[in-house]
C-alpha cells in the first residue's frame, strides 16, 4: 500500500475507517503489553488483509490506550509510588521505597527520552525503511533468542523492592530497544529484567510501571504531531475510536498476563515471537511482501 502522509506525518490510519480502526485497536492492545511487538502485528495484520498501513503516527498515539489501562491496573502501585514519594521527600526519607523506586523509573526513562528525541524524524517518517517487514521479522527472531535466555539464566527470585538503582538503569537502556520496530518494549524490559533475576511477574509489574512515562512522552507528542499536521475532524475520531477499544483490550491482556506469569513461564512467547519471525522473513523472501 502507499504511503498516506499529512505535512510529513504518516497517516495511513485516516483512510482506514472505524471499522477496521476497531479492529486494529484490539490488535494493538493485545499485543502493545505483551512481549511480542504491536508493531510487528500493526503491519502484519493489514498486510495479510490488503489494508492500508495504519502507519506510525496511529502506532504511537495509540500507547495512550495502553496508558491508560497500565494506569487502572495499577492505580494502587501508581498511587503507593507517587504519594509515597511526595511523603518521603516532605520528611527527609531518603530510603523509602517508593521514591527509590520512583527514582529508578525516572533515571530508567532518560535514556529512551534522549534516544526518541535524536531518532524522531527517522522514526516517524513516511515510507521509513524501520518500519519494513525484514526489519522486523528479524528483530522477533533476536528477541526470541534473548527472551529464551533470559528464561534459561533467570533465577526468579527478586521482587521489584530489591531492585538497585543500576538495576533499573539497565533495564531503562534495554527499554531504547523498543524503539526498532518489532523489539516491543514490554519485551526488551521483560526480558533484562528476567536477566536480572526478577520473578516472572514482578519482572512484568516493574515493566509496565517503568513505561508509564515513555508511554506517556511518546503518546502525547504525537498527538501534538497530528496536531500541528491539521490532521481533518474525521482523523481525530477515527483515532478516538482507536484509542477506547485499544484501551479495553489492553486492560484485559494486562489482567490476563499478570495471572499467565503467576504461573507459567514465558517459553509460549518465545516460541510465537520465534514463529511471527519466521512467517514474515518467508513472507518477505519468498512472497514478496513489503
Amino acid at each position: 500500500m502507499a504511503d498516506v502522509c499529512t505535512q510529513g506525518v504518516d497517516t495511513g490510519f485516516v483512510a482506514l475507517g472505524y471499522a477496521k480502526i476497531a479492529i486494529l485497536g484490539v490488535v494493538q492492545g493485545l499485543t502493545e503489553l505483551l512481549p511480542v511487538s504491536s508493531t510487528a502485528h500493526m503491519r502484519l495484520v493489514p498486510a495479510l488483509l490488503g489494508w492500508q498501513d495504519p502507519g506510525s503516527a496511529f502506532s504511537a498515539a495509540m500507547q495512550l490506550a495502553a496508558l491508560a489501562a497500565i494506569v487502572s491496573y495499577f492505580w494502587s502501585d501508581v498511587r503507593s509510588v507517587t504519594v509515597g514519594s511526595v511523603d518521603a521527600i516532605r520528611h527527609g526519607d531518603w530510603r523509602s521505597p517508593s521514591l527509590l523506586l520512583a527514582l529508578a523509573i525516572v533515571i530508567a526513562t532518560v535514556p529512551i527520552v534522549i534516544a526518541g528525541l535524536l531518532l524522531s524524524s527517522t522514526l516517524n517518517a513516511c515510507g521509513t525503511s524501520l518500519r519494513s517487514l525484514w526489519v522486523i521479522g528479524v528483530a522477533c527472531l533476536v528477541m526470541a533468542l534473548l527472551l529464551a535466555l533470559a528464561e534459561l539464566s533467570s533465577r526468579h527470585r527478586k521482587d521489584t523492592g530489591q531492585m538497585r538503582i543500576m538495576d533499573a538503569v539497565i533495564v531503562g537502556i534495554a527499554q531504547v530497544g523498543a524503539l526498532i520496530p518489532g523489539v516491543s518494549r514490554s519485551g526488551s524490559t521483560l526480558t533484562a529484567a528476567l536477566f536480572l533475576g526478577l520473578k516472572r511477574e514482578e519482572a512484568a509489574r516493574f515493566s509496565f510501571l517503568l513505561g508509564l512515562p515513555a508511554i506517556a512522552l511518546a503518546g502525547l507528542r504525537e498527538l501534538f504531531v497530528l496536531y500541528k499536521a491539521h490532521i481533518p475532524a474525521e482523523a481525530w475520531s477515527v483515532l478516538a475510536v482507536g484509542l477506547i477499544v485499544g484501551a479495553i483490550s489492553s486492560f484485559v491482556t494486562i489482567w490476563g498476563l499478570m495471572r499467565f506469569l503467576e504461573r507459567f513461564s514465558t517459553w509460549p512467547f518465545v516460541i510465537y515471537r520465534a514463529g511471527l519471525g519466521v512467517v514474515i522473513l518467508f513472507g518477505v523472501l519468498a512472497l514478496g511482501w513489503n
